[in-house]
């Protein structure tokens, strides 16, 4: 049982103050799922988040529903959540996707790009370039309607087919999402493959490229262990937009043995313990991911919750 009081806030010096975390859980976390997730229960989990003190909650996305059969009820879904006080970020992959977003409202919206040929082809099935070109409208028109817009980078420090990537190479994507009008880039370690002096390594890489590091995220996912060792070499680098999943959920489909992405509450009990501030309440926070590990009728993976919940859900 963990005794009240804990952890001791004892900061450490050189590192923000205070941290947005960028919750991913209804959107990265719930698309991984084998079954769709009814659209009620997806909205009462961003109603918990939010209510948990999380002021940015990644709610759905506008794919294709054969892209992603669990998010196609974007259109529902929005609407139910779209009065919450809290920043909602969409994700469109095309200018199709984008309009469906506009037609509801959504005024925060991200495209999904890659670091690599190998996952862009994947993914997208086009070139690296080729994808490039897809979203520099959308980003425009977004721009153009007066939209905050992300640009996520995939496979930023590993990706299965090509192995290592060379941090030139995310570079030139970062810049390039940045100069077609992205407010705001997040750096995925989509195989959890990334260790610290990686991590610093790009950061300082992007800084001489021209990115103030004010506009970087960093998503960590913790298939070897290292995403809370890997943020932590972001917060001494002055990063302060981490990506985190309620509960731990989502994973990988490329790495069989991914835990998924880095747990909200673990990122959350790291951060009050350095004494920085993220305005989540963490209990209530543990309480909505131990409710929708129930919904999805499995134990959480996300350490914390299971240490704070006193049970294997």
């Amino acid at each position: 049982m963990t005794a009240p009081g804990l952890p001791m806030t004892v900061p450490a010096a050189g590192l923000p103050a205070r941290v947005r975390i960028h919750e991913v859980g209804a959107r990265d976390g719930l698309q991984n799922e084998k079954t769709a997730v009814p659209t009620e229960v997806k909205a009462e989990f961003v109603r918990r988040l939010a209510d948990a003190g999380l002021t940015t909650i990644e709610a759905t996305s506008f794919v294709h529903p054969k892209w992603v059969p669990q998010l196609a009820d974007a259109e529902q879904l929005f609407p139910q959540v779209a009065g919450l006080p809290v920043d909602l970020p969409v994700l469109v992959p095309n200018q199709r996707g984008l309009e469906r977003a506009l037609a509801l409202g959504a005024s925060r919206v991200a495209v999904f790009a890659s670091a690599t040929e190998s996952f862009a082809k994947a993914n997208l099935n086009r070139t690296l370039d080729e994808s490039l070109a897809v979203f520099a409208p959308v980003v425009r028109h977004a721009k153009d309607e007066d939209l905050h817009v992300r640009g996520y980078v995939s496979m930023c420090f590993g990706d299965p087919w090509e192995g290592p990537v060379p941090l030139d190479q995310v570079a030139r994507v970062c810049t390039a999402l940045l100069d077609m009008g992205c407010d705001e880039l997040s750096l995925g370690d989509t195989i959890g493959v990334a260790t610290p002096g990686h991590v610093r390594a790009l950061l300082s890489l992007l800084n001489e490229r021209g990115v103030p590091t004010g506009v970087i995220g960093v998503h960590f996912h913790d298939t070897y262990g290292q995403a809370l060792a890997n943020t932590h070499a972001a917060l001494e680098h002055g990063v302060t937009t981490i990506d985190a999943s309620a509960g731990g959920l989502g994973g990988c489909p490329y790495a069989k043995s991914a835990t998924g992405n880095l747990a909200t509450e673990d990122l959350v009990w790291m951060l009050h313990g350095l004494g920085i501030d993220t305005g989540v309440d963490l209990g209530r926070l543990v309480a909505t991911s131990a409710w929708m590990a129930e919904q999805l009728g499995r134990p959480s993976p996300s350490r914390t919750v299971r240490a704070l919940s006193h049970k294997d859900q």
